[in-house]
């Protein structure tokens, strides 16, 4: 059975895409077979390949995965905006069965699917569900990535609230943004005071995708995951 864990945030640009990435990075060092997916992604640029999103391509590539990207990112629209409005004003309408139809295919060839949002826990897809909705009723287990800057408590509290109303907190993650916050150590203590959820580690400012993995601790995850296959005999053994 495969597990998906969902990366969400206290804000655009709180560091969702670099967490995402470090946990597939610390997923594979333990021997999953991990694989990243970015369900609705607002902002496209044009590729040789097509249209394409920046933090969709990093998932692929932190996954180390060939999965064709329109199964990793499902629904691309290509104004940056909040979901409901890009898909708007290109006359569509953001579908839950693609997304489900891209989870579970994934899904067949993966132990581990690290989804990551858009925006924040309560970003709208359209006028009545949100993508936290979705998520909530799928009962995915959430990671809340805290982007480290002033005004990050009451965000970080108030999406950390939202969250356990319906869904599982399964962890946070504390994302170092530059420059450094004044009083830092202490705003990543009174966080981890008041969450009931465990603190996963603390990225550093500038740090990249390998960095991030080596930043983070899976141990409070393990109830989320199964164990990671053996690795196969040596045939000489």
């Amino acid at each position: 059975m495969t597990s998906t864990l969902f990366v969400t945030a206290t804000d655009t640009g709180a560091g969702k895409t670099l967490a995402a990435c470090g946990l597939l990075r610390a997923l594979r060092a333990q021997g999953y077979r991990a694989c990243g997916f970015k369900p609705v992604a607002a902002g496209g640029m044009q590729t040789p390949q097509g249209l394409r999103n920046e933090d969709a391509l990093a998932l692929q590539d932190a996954g180390g995965t060939d999965e064709p990207y329109e199964l990793i990112n499902p629904c691309l629209l290509r104004e940056p905006a909040a979901p409901h409005l890009a898909a708007e004003l290109e006359g569509r309408r953001i579908r839950r069965a693609d997304l489900d139809v891209a989870q579970r295919e994934l899904a067949s060839r993966h132990e581990v699917i690290v989804a990551e949002g858009a925006g924040g826990w309560q970003v709208p897809l359209d006028e009545v569900w949100t993508l936290g909705s979705w998520v909530a009723e799928r009962e995915w287990p959430v990671i809340l990535v805290v982007g480290m800057r002033l005004g990050c408590l009451n965000h970080a509290l108030l999406s950390a609230e939202s969250i356990t109303r319906r869904a599982k907190l399964a962890g946070w993650i504390a994302n170092v943004l530059p420059p450094q916050m004044p009083l830092l150590e202490g705003n990543i203590e009174t966080l981890r005071r008041r969450f009931a959820a465990p603190l996963l580690g603390v990225i550093p400012a500038g740090a990249d995708a390998a960095g991030a993995g080596r930043a983070l601790d899976l141990a409070p995850l393990e109830r989320f995951l199964r164990p990671p296959p053996a690795p196969e005999p040596d045939g000489d053994a």
